[in-house]
């Protein structure tokens, strides 16, 4: 064979490799399940292989348990809340229902609308509908493509019963249930890896379930499915398996714009290989490779927008006349009015002008007086993050300054002061300090403990 056929058989065997690593820690994440569900005729072929390779942890069997008594717990409040405390009367993004309602789509609403509420609202439209308006383009696609799937898929026999969107409301709570236990799981296998003790990892993950975040993984947002590709991401880079985990960070990205930000753990690597000269010219490639894995969902995202928002000869698909009226009235911006001034800029980035313009995200925009509340709604978390990142700091002076990237003497080898813990410190730091500065800062309790 000619030399450019064997790189090229050489370059399909790696990619197979890749997608056959996926698929294992696919199946490693899922092994639990054949102990918590048990196998039907169909499945059976499959659980019986996960139990083989399953480690029977009793750790990991509590985490599962104690993730799914959070979720089923946090759904009973939200029935009882719904029931008892009247919503909030705030301006937020509601649009119509086209579809009329049966009973038991109140039936859904009861048990789960307390779900469907503030930003779910979007993704919720958005799986529905698609992108109609121009803020609904600050929501990226995976989650609603999900459940937009799980809802005209195996629900699909129930649309005599409910209509789409309560359809959608129970997949979002079903898929949201799934990936915030195996994202719970995920974070406990990274703990085991990158901390050396299954305790300490016990620890974060039981405190993962019941943070006060619960809600937020619970709800129709996105974060549970975030949670578990970066969880997971990070579990398979611990394990130095640089292309799979580039998988599940661009999976991140395409749930979450800050997937992005998980490109620097890719750099990290890539610059310690450097520093340490062990990295050889393969092995750095793979890292290019995965950067640039990592961010293309979000330039295909932003190249999507551009394309709907910017070119007026775009889509002949029509609008319902109720979310054109919707539109009207509250001032939205739909992708076949005159093209955006965004549009023009020298980087088109339909993100960051949605987050100016309808959410006033930006460089201190949030330190105004009527927003002190948020600041003290936010500060428990502040100072949790800032005693954890001088904490780390001020026991690890000398790592410190040469940012990890060195081997100095260290009396701790494991644990959270072990010297592999030093670029989730930095990245909880550069969070911590963003989301002060430039976000809405009760948001950044959030991202704090993710």
């Amino acid at each position: 064979m000619e030399t450019g056929q064997w790189e090229l058989l050489s370059f399909a065997l790696g990619e197979l490799k890749t997608v056959w690593c996926v698929l294992d820690v696919l199946t490693d994440l899922t092994s639990f399940a054949y102990d918590v569900l048990p196998p039907g005729p169909v499945m059976g072929w499959y659980w019986s292989n996960c139990k083989l390779r399953c480690s029977h942890d009793p750790f990991l069997q509590e985490v599962i348990y104690f993730s799914l008594w959070c979720r089923g717990l946090t759904l009973l409040m939200q029935v009882a809340f719904n029931l008892l405390i009247p919503d909030h009367s705030a301006d937020a993004f509601s649009p119509p229902r086209l579809e009329p309602s049966t009973s038991a789509d109140h039936i859904v609403e009861l048990l789960f609308g307390g779900l469907g509420r503030w930003d779910a609202e979007h993704f919720l439209f958005v799986a529905e509908h698609g992108y109609v308006y121009e803020h609904n383009m600050a929501f990226f696609p995976l989650f609603p493509l999900i459940i937009g799937g799980l809802a005209r898929g195996p629900l699909l026999p129930l649309a005599g019963l409910l209509r789409l969107h309560s359809r959608l409301l129970i997949s979002s709570a079903f898929l949201n249930c799934i990936c915030s236990t195996l994202a719970a799981v995920s974070l406990y296998l990274l703990g085991c890896v990158t901390l050396q003790s299954r305790r300490s990892a016990f620890l974060a993950a039981l405190l993962f379930c019941m943070s006060p975040i619960s809600i937020f993984m619970t709800t129709g947002y996105s974060e549970s499915l975030y949670a578990l590709t970066t969880f997971t991401g990070l579990w398979q880079l611990q394990k130095c398996r640089i292309l799979c985990g580039s998988v599940f960070f661009s999976l991140a990205s395409a749930a979450r714009s800050n997937g992005v930000v998980n490109a620097g753990f890719l750099l990290y690597l890539a610059m310690k290989a450097v520093v340490h000269r062990k990295g050889n010219c393969g092995q750095l490639m793979k890292t290019v490779y995965g950067i640039l894995l990592v961010i293309l969902p979000f330039a295909l995202f932003q190249g999507f927008c551009y394309v709907r928002s910017c070119l007026q000869s775009y889509g002949t698909d029509q609008i319902p006349q109720e979310l054109v009226e919707l539109a009207v009235k509250k001032g939205y911006r739909v992708h076949k009015e005159l093209i955006p001034a965004w549009c023009s800029f020298s980087f088109p980035l339909a993100y960051s002008h949605i987050q100016s313009e309808y959410w006033d995200v930006g460089l201190l925009r949030y330190f105004k007086l009527q927003q002190l509340p948020n600041f003290l709604l936010a500060l428990p978390v502040l100072i949790l993050s800032i005693a954890t990142i001088t904490e780390y700091a001020s026991s690890n002076l000398e790592l410190c300054r040469t940012l990890g990237l060195y081997k100095v003497h260290s009396k701790h080898t494991n644990g959270f002061y072990g010297p592999q813990v030093f670029v989730y410190v930095a990245h909880l730091a550069a969070l911590t300090v963003f989301g002060f500065l430039c976000m809405h800062v009760q948001v950044n309790g959030f991202f704090a403990i993710i």
